[in-house]
């Protein structure tokens, strides 16, 4: 839509194809539905958030920054507002503002819209784009196309490969796909009691092996699978599986979008040695944790242990943190050693989890991987091996952290691909 929006507002003549039955069924779910469409930060920290090839869209953001973005749904009617880490929503909190403010603007540029028209072939004349085939088999004649079908995460909402399958078809590579802003699967069995369970205030660090990929804060879910929640989706774009690599075709890749693959990865396919170090008291230093635990047991010296941590943790975790201690939870608190103590301390400064893969696409917010952007001009988003052919958005090996640079990556491609189209 933006892509559209951008071509148009250039005098071309814009068509554009939807496979869907409406516009904008991802939009729709984004950010829970409030759609969270970008992030207010400044633009340094715009590009540190992006995972994948951040070099590749200086042009792309620079062009079309989060504050045009802001811009540009506010001038056309839309008012927004900005919450906790700069992220930004309409201020209705309905998605279906964001997707009405821009079908507005393809309707006031005169953009011919067709829904459920999926298409099935990229055209060519052998050295440039003259169209597409639908899947009736109907050809439609075209100078230039801009691909923007998204990637393999949600595929309910249509994305399921197609994009990737006609961009290869072109002769462009494809990135190995991947869910990424996904749960985590883990091994240790004790997260499964704690379902449903939110922690805020939690640091987690993301080791592969004996390297640190990833160290963050913030809110956690455990659930009957693992873990969740924005500080593990945010990991989840460090995590690589190092099984599995073997270069799937797109064929492939859309089978497995359309079976939701993925309710966890197997632990043969899963990033070898991928342990995530959580520590619950991220305010306290190792010291000033110990110190407390003192207080605490002065004040329950004759209490068993079980009963007098209660202060620590919420309710559900206390239990839990008493089995991990692997102090006696019967034990009397003045009978309590030092080296136990500590250890405790230490327990609750870093608990191990054992990373066994991801879940699917059908939970991933975002897709790893895509058509190679060393084969798209970042100036103009135009193929390097096609011309005429130009492609923004999911479709790229782009991707980033949550917090609405993802979406931000698909309006500065698809506005810099329309405004470039000759």
């Amino acid at each position: 839509m933006m892509a559209a929006a951008a071509a148009a507002g250039k005098g071309h003549s814009v068509l554009l194809l939807e496979k869907n039955e409406k516009l904008g069924k991802k939009i729709y779910i984004t950010g829970k539905g409030r759609c969270n469409l970008t992030n207010a930060c400044d633009v340094q920290e715009l590009f540190d958030s992006v995972v994948s090839n951040p070099r590749f869209l200086y042009s792309a953001i620079y062009g079309f920054d989060n504050t045009a973005v802001q811009d540009f749904f506010e001038k056309r009617g839309c008012p927004l507002k900005t919450e906790r880490g700069n992220r930004v929503f309409p201020v209705s909190d309905h998605s279906s503002d964001i997707i009405r403010t821009l079908a507005d603007e393809l309707e006031r540029l005169g953009v011919q819209i067709r829904l459920r028209t999926p298409v099935k072939e990229i055209l060519t004349d052998g050295s440039a784009v003259c169209g597409v085939c639908l899947d009736s088999g109907s050809r439609l004649p075209a100078d230039a196309v801009i691909l923007c079908t998204g990637g393999l995460s949600y595929p309910a909402t249509g994305s399921t490969g197609d994009g990737l399958r006609m961009a290869e078809q072109l002769g462009h590579t494809i990135v190995p796909c991947e869910p990424s802003l996904v749960p985590f699967t883990v091994k240790e069995e004790w997260c499964r009691m704690l379902q449903g369970l939110a922690l805020k205030n939690v640091s987690a660090s993301l080791f592969i092996g004996k390297k640190k990929v990833y160290e963050g804060f913030g809110e956690m879910l455990f659930t009957h699978f693992g873990v969740s929640g924005p500080l593990i989706l945010s990991a989840s774009s460090y995590y690589r599986r190092s099984g599995g690599k073997k270069k799937r075709n797109a064929a492939e890749r859309n089978a497995q979008a359309r079976a939701g693959e993925g309710a966890a990865v197997s632990e043969e396919t899963a990033e070898q040695n991928a342990v995530l170090h959580l520590d619950l008291k991220p305010a306290l230093s190792e010291e000033q944790l110990d110190r407390r635990l003192l207080r605490d047991f002065e004040e329950a010296k004759n209490r068993q242990f079980r009963n007098a941590v209660d202060g620590l943790f919420p309710a559900r975790l206390t239990p839990v943190m008493i089995t991990l201690s692997g102090i006696d939870p019967e034990k009397r608190v003045h009978d309590i050693t030092r080296e136990e103590r500590q250890g405790f301390v230490s327990r609750i400064k870093d608990v191990e989890l054992t990373v066994t893969g991801t879940r699917g696409f059908s939970e991933a917010i975002i897709t790893r991987g895509g058509v190679s952007v060393r084969e798209v001009n970042p100036s103009t988003m135009e193929s390097r091996l096609v011309p005429g052919l130009y492609l923004a958005g999911e479709l790229l090996d782009l991707d980033a952290l949550t917090g609405g640079f993802n979406l931000q990556i698909a309006w500065s491609t698809g506005h810099l691909a329309g405004e470039s189209v000759v």
